[in-house]
Formats: C-alpha cells, sequence, structure tokens
C-alpha cells in the first residue's frame, strides 16, 4: 500500500525525514540531478515559514513523498515562487521515482495531488529528451515558450 506525506511550512520536515528525501532525491534524479546541498535548500525553501512578508504564503511550498513499507519511492517538490499575477505562482523544482515504481502510475498520482494541493499555476523545466515530459503533457502542461539562460562568470 502506498502512503503520501505531505510536508510544508505547517507539517514540518525532521532532519531525519529531510536528509531521507535529499538521498532519495539525488539518487533517483539520474542526469537530471543537483548536488545534495542545493536539494537539500530547496528542501528549506518549500517549507519555510515566512513572517516578514504582508503575504505570508508567497514563499514556502510543499514537498509530497510516496511510501511503500517505510520506502521513499517517489517525490516532488514544488516552491512557491512569490510572483502571482506575471509569472506562476509554483514552480515544479523535483520530481523522481524509485526505478522499481517507473510505470505503475505512482508518478502521475503524485503529480495530480501536488497540482490539488498548489495555489496556482505550475511552471517547470523539462528537458526535451526526459520521458517525465509525455507525463507532463498528459497532465495539461504546455510549451508555449523558449527558455533561455545567462550564465554568469564568477569574478
Amino acid at each position: 500500500m502506498i502512503r503520501y506525506n505531505i510536508y510544508n511550512s505547517v507539517n514540518s520536515l525532521g532532519k531525519i525525514e529531510k536528509d531521507k528525501i535529499v538521498e532519495f532525491l539525488f539518487e533517483h534524479l539520474d542526469q537530471y540531478g543537483d548536488k545534495k546541498e542545493d536539494i537539500a535548500r530547496c528542501l528549506d525553501y518549500a517549507v519555510k515559514k515566512t513572517t516578514y512578508l504582508p503575504d505570508a504564503v508567497a514563499m514556502g511550498g510543499f514537498i509530497i513523498t510516496a511510501e511503500e513499507e517505510k520506502e521513499i519511492i517517489g517525490s516532488v517538490v514544488i516552491n512557491k515562487t512569490g510572483m502571482k499575477g506575471y509569472i506562476p505562482e509554483n514552480i515544479l523544482v523535483y520530481i523522481a521515482m524509485h526505478k522499481k515504481a517507473r510505470g505503475k502510475g505512482i508518478g502521475k498520482a503524485l503529480m495530480q495531488k501536488a497540482i490539488d494541493l498548489a495555489d496556482g499555476d505550475i511552471a517547470l523545466h523539462v528537458e526535451k529528451d526526459n520521458p517525465a515530459r509525455f507525463l507532463y503533457e498528459k497532465l495539461g502542461f504546455t510549451n508555449p515558450y523558449l527558455e533561455m539562460r545567462l550564465k554568469k562568470q564568477s569574478k
């Protein structure tokens, strides 16, 4: 039986859970992943409480994990952008599935839970050769823009 856990500014993320999620994402994001410290910072942002902004929901987000027999088999991380009105309110930063759980509909269920839980629109970045792109399209995501980035050189 699959158990879904939601972590956010109300249901905080303990150190043990955070470490498990960081390890899981680092291992299962494959070539689309980041360094562990970057993943950890993203998780910290997702469960952040904001007290100094007029709109307390301008920061934060949430993390959803899918577990089977106390083992994480999937996870999604959504961060709030705080930019309602001119870009989507949320960005899907990470989604990963354990290899043994792929193709069973669990990733789709995780994404649907994230869509239902998110307040506002969701943006995501996906490599054109990432097979998850087809799942996003089935869930209604479209690609109206070409993203371009400038990577500034360190001084």
